[in-house]
């Protein structure tokens, strides 16, 4: 089992930056490939970026170009920078774990955290 623990969501206004946090314990951080997710209201959970173990990194096109995804494997943590927000960038953001990274990037990794609701006004 992995336990996920997201950080440093909040309230900014568009065109701020926001970065978030996922603490992760229970197995070996390092062998799983980690990823985020985000679910607007009324909307299904959807993909945003992912990163691998060897630290290879992918992303949906909705945020190329102005969110980042890296790790710190001595801290067991995930981040997601996000810069330039825009209003609908406004959801729920989940951290996920799985030791595949093919996984993570089509939306059905093992393990999922808690959230983190990011608002972004306009």
């Amino acid at each position: 089992q992995v336990q996920l623990v997201e950080s440093g969501g909040g309230l900014v206004q568009a065109g701020g930056s926001l970065r978030l946090s996922c603490a992760a314990s229970g197995r070996t951080f390092s062998n799983y490939a980690m990823g985020w997710f985000r679910q607007a209201p009324g909307k299904e959970r959807e993909f945003v970026a992912a990163i691998g173990r060897s630290a290879g990194t992918y992303s949906a096109d909705s945020v190329k170009g102005r969110f980042t995804i890296s790790r710190d494997n001595a801290k067991n943590t995930v981040y997601l920078q996000m810069n330039s927000l825009v209003p609908e960038d406004t959801a729920v953001y989940f951290c996920a774990a799985d030791q595949n990274f093919l996984t993570v990037t089509t939306g059905t990794p093992l393990f999922f955290g808690q959230g983190t609701q990011v608002t972004v006004s306009s």
